[in-house]
């Protein structure tokens, strides 16, 4: 019999910071901080906060959940072990969710003493899906389409708390910018089901791919980035110009339009791809966000 390798802190440091997704983070920090900083015009320590908080430890929190309750699964996944998330090792589950739990408390309850009830409501809802889109008795990430609002959820919602944490008032424009926030977490979510579909069906896991197929997912995904792109034109200037944004993802879905379910795990090309394009998005977001700020600044 095999005695396990001890556990050292260095590599259970790393394991936990690649479940993590570091690459990742900066989509959930950005939208917070963008979202805060426009709305109040000011640099503080619940900006800084609440941009660390959501830049790390509700990363640790969604994507190490997610591994725990995904291993059986992505023991199944030969793309698991870098970017796209870690293959924990068992003994590392409980203390995953001990460490997610009490990473994110300090934060929490900073913004909590901050807010009002309203952002109390958005700030539990937001954690709320992050918590079950993995774990049971709900685990959404099992339940088609489900699964893909869920994780938009989780990435437009950081912004959504933002703005009632700073008592915006709600116009038909703002609601226009966040439903194509959403659409484009659909989609994207969406997209990065497709290669994982053989691997999921080993694992007896549910997803929005493995029930409608490989071909119907990807093209459902290139409906809501066309369909993101054309809620952003109704948004005040310069806001349409951010369907340039939307371009490269359909560049980098559109080829993958055929795949079947034998070939979807071709489409993980593509999902790299994507990683790396949220870069280039979010600079063209940030220049956008610094004209309107310069526009309204002077009017």
């Amino acid at each position: 019999m095999t005695t396990p390798t001890p556990l050292r802190p260095g590599p259970v440091v790393r394991q936990l910071f690649v479940s993590s997704r570091p690459v990742s983070w900066i989509n959930t920090a950005y939208p917070f901080a963008a979202a805060y900083l426009l709305a109040t015009r000011q640099v503080d320590l619940t900006l800084i906060l609440g941009a660390l908080f959501f830049l790390i430890p509700y990363n640790v929190a969604m994507y190490g959940i997610n591994d725990v309750f995904d291993y059986e699964s992505d023991l199944r996944n030969p793309r698991k072990g870098g970017a796209h998330g870690a293959v924990l090792d068992r003994r590392l589950h409980a203390l995953t969710l001990w460490v997610s739990g009490l990473l994110c408390l300090p934060f929490v309850a900073y913004l909590v003493w901050v807010g009002s009830p309203a952002s109390w409501l958005v700030l539990a809802a937001s954690l709320f899906f992050v918590v079950f889109y993995s774990a049971p008795p709900l685990r959404l990430k099992e339940r088609p389409f489900a699964d893909s609002i869920t994780s938009s959820i989780h990435f437009f919602s950081p912004a959504v708390y933002a703005l009632v944490l700073a008592g915006v008032a709600w116009t038909w424009q703002l609601v226009a910018v966040v439903v194509a926030f959403a659409l484009w977490g659909i989609a994207s979510h969406a997209f990065g089901a497709v290669q994982d579909v053989l691997a999921d069906r080993a694992a007896g896991i549910s997803s929005i791919a493995t029930a409608r197929g490989a071909r119907w997912t990807v093209r459902f995904a290139l409906a809501c980035y066309f369909a993101a792109g054309l809620v952003i034109l109704a948004t005040a200037w310069p806001g349409p110009l951010a369907v340039i944004a939307v371009l490269p993802y359909i560049a980098i879905v559109w080829p993958y339009r055929s795949v079947t379910d034998e070939t979807a795990e071709t489409a993980t090309t593509g999902w790299r791809r994507f990683l790396w394009i949220n870069q280039i998005a979010g600079f063209i977001v940030t220049v956008l966000l610094i004209s309107y700020g310069l526009l309204t600044a002077d009017a």
